[in-house]
């Protein structure tokens, strides 16, 4: 097995979950550590269920994501167990036994129906910290998500152990290949359904694998942050592209955003490069000890500042962070924690026993506020956007003489720009693990 491979990690990510299960029940004053993999929801008045997603506390120990009804259990000291659902079912695919890399580090008993695990849990549900969603309650084994226990876990997932990692540089090299497959189909014509089903075919992953939903948006559309409309027809002229798409290995996620201009437009081809050159920085910027609320704010000075070249806005970066002008040009955050979620938990947690740390004034979407440390994995997703609504909020606050309107006009039919990559920080260098995979893509 060489280093990279998940199964030659596999075991030292055991022993840290442990570790951490060991703190945070006694932190909890539990005796066991107990976590359904989740039920299916069914939709209102019918009996057609909602894409499974599973409990991701449950993903953490074994790299199953699509199996319902399934329990983890973890008392100190011992071997944990899997109770595994492989029901008999002539409707559906029954799941194949547990298999592969991480097997024989549990004892594993198979089920035939969700109420056989029943007498496979502790026999004392008061004793459990039971972290799910409430509709996985079996028996008195109801889901108590006690905060202690919570608080610790969720803080601790920030960091991640090398098998994380090999998994999320994985997830990387499987999304890249489905950007290059969109970008091909866009420089080929193709409306934005099409370059979706490119961008599918060319993962091997469809809306039950990927993390989140495909973003393609031609033209103006990329003005939309979260577009998912996937229209039909191509427009005409085609001007831009831009894509947000993710992809999951063994229930790790990758999250990468790139941004195309069509043929024969230079000017905000432009500009893309010169966003594209300021993100790399900012990635360069992700060190151990460094806030990362400071580099949100940077990254608005950044941008402002790209805007100020391209003759967009008329007053200085800080001027325009000072009066909100920079909030409507790149209204989101510059990222967030990414791993077993792509937005995960605790992006504003003081420390592993709770509290949190505020956003800065003026920036509501920012999802991450914690100061940087190394096994951290960061998105890092500058954006500028040329938002009707938002730009109309700058005039009714009085600062229109901020902005040249003519050059807005110009750049609107491209919707707008944005990069992402998922860096790791480390105790040096920041380690950039998308732009890698595009270099080997090529």
């Amino acid at each position: 097995m060489t280093p990279q491979d998940p199964g030659a990690l596999y075991s030292h990510h055991l022993d840290v979950l442990r570790q951490r299960a060991d703190q945070a029940l006694a932190r909890g004053g539990f005796d066991h550590l107990v976590i359904p993999s989740g039920t299916r929801h069914y939709q209102v008045f019918d009996d057609r269920d909602y894409p499974f997603a599973v409990n991701p506390n449950f993903k953490a120990w074994v790299p199953l994501t699509r199996v319902t009804d399934s329990w983890i259990v973890y008392t100190p000291g011992k071997r944990p167990q899997l109770v595994f659902l492989q029901p008999f079912d002539y409707w559906h695919v029954v799941p194949e036994a547990p298999s592969g890399w991480w097997v024989e580090h549990f004892d594993i008993h198979v089920i035939r129906t969700p109420e056989e695990a029943l007498p496979l849990l502790p026999a004392n549900p008061a004793r459990c910290a039971i972290l799910g969603e409430a509709q996985s309650a079996l028996g008195g084994h109801v889901p108590n998500n006690p905060e202690a226990v919570i608080h610790y876990l969720d803080w601790h997932r920030a960091f991640k152990t090398p098998y994380e990692i090999a998994l999320m540089r994985q997830a990387q090299q499987l999304a890249v290949r489905g950007h290059r497959a969109a970008e091909a189909a866009f420089r080929a014509g193709a409306d934005e359904f099409s370059i979706h089903m490119a961008y599918c075919s060319a993962v091997g992953q469809d809306a039950n694998d990927l993390p989140y939903g495909n973003i393609i948006a031609l033209n103006e559309h990329g003005a939309v942050l979260h577009y998912t409309e996937l229209g039909r027809s191509a427009p005409s002229p085609l001007r831009s592209f831009l894509i947000d798409a993710g992809a999951s290995a063994h229930g790790y996620a990758s999250d990468i955003t790139r941004t195309y201009a069509a043929a024969g437009h230079d000017e905000f081809q432009a500009m893309i490069d010169a966003v594209d050159a300021a993100q790399q920085r900012m990635c360069a910027a992700v060190r151990a000890g460094f806030d990362y609320r400071q580099l949100h704010v940077d990254a608005h000075l950044a941008l402002m500042g790209i805007l100020k070249d391209f003759g967009v806005i008329k007053v200085s970066p800080e001027a325009a962070l000072a009066t909100g002008v920079s909030a409507a040009f790149f209204p989101h955050g510059i990222g967030h924690l990414i791993g077993l979620q792509v937005h995960d938990v605790a992006g504003f947690a003081a420390s592993d026993a709770g509290g949190r740390i505020e956003r800065p004034a003026g920036h509501p979407y920012l999802r991450l506020t914690r100061v940087l440390e190394p096994g951290m994995v960061v998105t890092i997703e500058p954006g500028v956007y040329f938002v009707d609504m938002l730009l109309d909020e700058v005039k009714k606050a009085g600062n229109a003489a901020s902005v040249d309107w003519d050059r807005v006009e110009f750049f609107r039919p491209y919707g707008g720009i944005r990069i992402e990559d998922d860096v790791l920080c480390t105790g040096g260098a920041a380690d950039n693990l998308t732009r890698p995979a595009f270099a080997a893509a090529n």
